[in-house]
């Protein structure tokens, strides 16, 4: 009781230092526990879990059943004329 008398018997100013400074530490101390939980939980996240949640293994399978685009194969002698019709077009 005697620190809380001579605590509210200092200057005004004293005493927003005083109390600026102890939000300051709880605060740091604060951040530090959380760091240190966020990384435990990241180290032990696991990935597979997440995938098997997130049913990307069957997505994948979907993507590969589909067919696939294939493009036509063009000779020299059409794309001349594709491209002689293109300018025709352009010109008009």
């Amino acid at each position: 009781m005697n620190f809380l008398r001579k605590l509210q018997n200092l200057p005004e100013l004293k005493r927003k230092i005083i109390f600026w400074l102890v939000i300051i530490f709880i605060s740091l101390g604060l951040l530090f526990l959380w760091t240190q939980i966020t990384q435990m939980r990241l180290k032990s996240f696991k990935i597979e879990k997440l995938k098997e949640e997130l049913k990307i293994p069957q997505f994948e399978e979907e993507l590969q059943g589909l067919q696939k685009f294939e493009t036509p194969e063009i000779s020299e002698e059409e794309l001349k004329e594709l491209e002689e019709a293109l300018k025709e077009v352009q010109t008009k």
